[in-house]
């Protein structure tokens, strides 16, 4: 019986010893996954940003469809200024100007088409990727496009892509999850990442940034 008892002790010393160290890593383990998660997501946030303003550039508007973006970049150009030549600090100080260098052909200056696609992110970037969130199912980032007026009046151009930390970090501890969630909310911020806003004008921001 003292044998039995003995042994039930070291059982439970072992569990509790477990349940201690395990209680110290899981939110290590956590915070480890949560970096590398965001860390990808931040990346596609980043590159939808810049696929966005392309497309503003050409359209003088953001878009509110993946479709649509997406199509745009794999099948639309951007001109390019392809530059030959340039001003020496002599001739800026004797008075010259790039205007007036062009005119007499001192320097070069030539508009050129080139793939949007290729100039923003390389012929072997899975554009066709672009709307997925990164450890997810193929789930998609919402994404929305706008106009929000400022105080003076101004009517500003907006879009706005963002994932809520529910999505990106499923799979998780979902009490870390949740505290996450709740730290941001008592700040007033989005609970997840996004990048533009389509309530107020912030430049396209990150809330990361």
């Amino acid at each position: 019986m003292k044998t039995v008892i003995q042994i039930v002790l070291v059982l439970a010393i072992i569990a509790l010893a477990y349940l201690c160290v395990d209680s110290i890593q899981r939110p290590i383990r956590f915070i480890k996954e949560h970096k590398l998660r965001s860390k990808a997501v931040i990346n596609n946030l980043k590159d939808i940003r810049t696929a966005q303003i392309a497309y503003k550039s050409i359209n003088d508007r953001f878009t509110g469809s993946f479709d649509t973006l997406i199509d745009f970049v794999k099948h639309d150009s951007l001109k390019l200024v392809k530059k030959e030549g340039s001003l020496s600090d002599s001739l800026i100080e004797a008075g010259w100007t790039e205007e007036k260098a062009l005119k007499v052909g001192m320097i070069k200056r030539d508009t050129i088409l080139v793939s949007v696609l290729d100039s923003l992110f390389g012929k072997q970037y899975p554009i066709d990727s672009l709307r997925y969130i990164p450890f997810t199912n193929k789930e998609e980032f919402a994404m929305g496009a706008g106009v929000v007026e400022t105080g003076s009046g101004v009517k500003v151009k907006v879009f706005e892509a963002k994932v809520h930390n529910n999505v990106y970090l499923n799979g998780l501890e979902q009490q870390e999850i949740d505290n996450l969630s709740d730290k941001t909310l008592k700040l007033e911020r989005y609970p997840g990442l996004k990048v533009g806003s389509l309530t107020e004008t912030n430049n396209n921001a990150g809330n990361w940034e």
